[in-house]
């Protein structure tokens, strides 16, 4: 009986002991640095979109499964780079929001990117980037004003810019180049204004 209870004894301890060593394999496991980790270039704080600084960005390190595809990575020419929309702090930065060849594309083929101002800074501040806006010139002659006319119709809102509100709301929009040449003209020879057809998601 005393034989049992010392090989009883003897195995409580082996268990023990064997259950301390994989309890230390699992911290020191969780210890061991991500060597796998990806650095990818995220929003330092909320960002309200336009022209980034490179203060506004910080490198973090993302699992390769949590990785986004076209993420812009340390290193990348970002400062001075138009940022198409908001950001909150930590999210990851990709080609799609930035304004550019990523962000066109994914408006589809002949997308070109079309700033324009806005006669009233007020009804600019309403938009955000996606919203579907139809954009409407007047003009006046010696002969008095002209009815407004629209001249581009369904265009998407890619960003809004900071600009000098004494000169009107600058924004971009997503337009084929006819659109443009349309845009361009009736910019220069009036006043252009905007209706919002629905927002963006």
């Amino acid at each position: 009986m005393r034989a049992f209870r010392r090989l009883l004894g003897r195995r409580h301890r082996l268990i023990a002991a064997a259950v301390a060593a994989l309890a230390m394999a699992c911290a020191l496991i969780g210890l061991r640095p991500d060597t796998a980790s990806v650095t990818v270039l995220a929003a330092a704080r909320d960002l309200p979109g336009g022209t980034l600084e490179a203060t506004d960005l910080k490198a973090v390190a993302l699992r390769p499964d949590t990785v986004p595809d076209g993420v812009v990575r340390p290193g990348a020419p970002v400062a001075g780079r138009v940022l198409a929309g908001p950001m909150r702090r930590g999210e990851p930065l990709t080609d799609l929001r930035l304004l550019g060849p990523g962000l066109l594309a994914a408006h589809g083929p002949g997308t070109v990117a079309t700033p324009v101002r806005v006669a009233d800074p007020q009804s600019a501040r309403l938009l955000s980037p996606g919203d579907v806006v139809d954009v409407l010139a007047a003009s006046s002659t010696w002969e008095g004003a002209v009815p407004a006319r629209t001249v581009a119709e369904d265009v998407t809102v890619i960003t809004t810019p900071d600009g000098e509100p004494d000169r009107g709301a600058l924004i971009v929009l997503a337009t084929t180049s006819e659109q443009a040449v349309r845009l361009a003209s009736a910019q220069a020879g009036g006043h252009l204004s905007i209706t919002i057809n629905h927002r963006g998601r």
